[in-house]
């Protein structure tokens, strides 16, 4: 009896084992370690320069037909606004919002807040 236990968890064991691995939903690259410097600066980063680089992997992402995180819009939008470039601040918010509909509450929230800071 115990013989057959071990052969079937060795057997349940060897074919998990042979499993292929499931791809990742979502493109990560360089963004978490984007994020980690800019809340390591305090938001004293250059948003220019992030921009920059958040852009060049979004491309990269997107030419290889992956998906981009949650929150990458969403912090390209925070990085828009700091640099003052209203238009794209709306237009990562619109699209965080589209990516995620999980999150809409939350980001008509932000295009809220920004419109009325955008007014005065």
């Amino acid at each position: 009896m115990r013989i057959c236990a071990l052969s079937a968890a060795a057997f349940c064991l060897a074919l998990t084992g042979c499993a292929t691995p499931r791809p990742p939903l979502y493109a990560w690259d360089d963004y978490q370690p984007q994020v980690y410097q800019y809340l390591k600066d305090d938001g004293n980063t250059d948003p220019h320069q992030q921009l920059i680089t958040l852009e060049k992997t979004r491309q990269r992402i997107q030419a290889q037909g992956k998906a981009l995180p949650p929150g990458y819009r969403a912090h390209m939008a925070l990085l828009y606004s700091k640099a003052g470039d209203s238009e794209r601040t709306v237009q990562q918010l619109t699209e965080e919002k589209q990516s995620f509909p999980e999150s809409a509450t939350f980001m008509d929230q932000l295009l809220q807040t920004f419109a009325s800071r955008k007014k005065d």
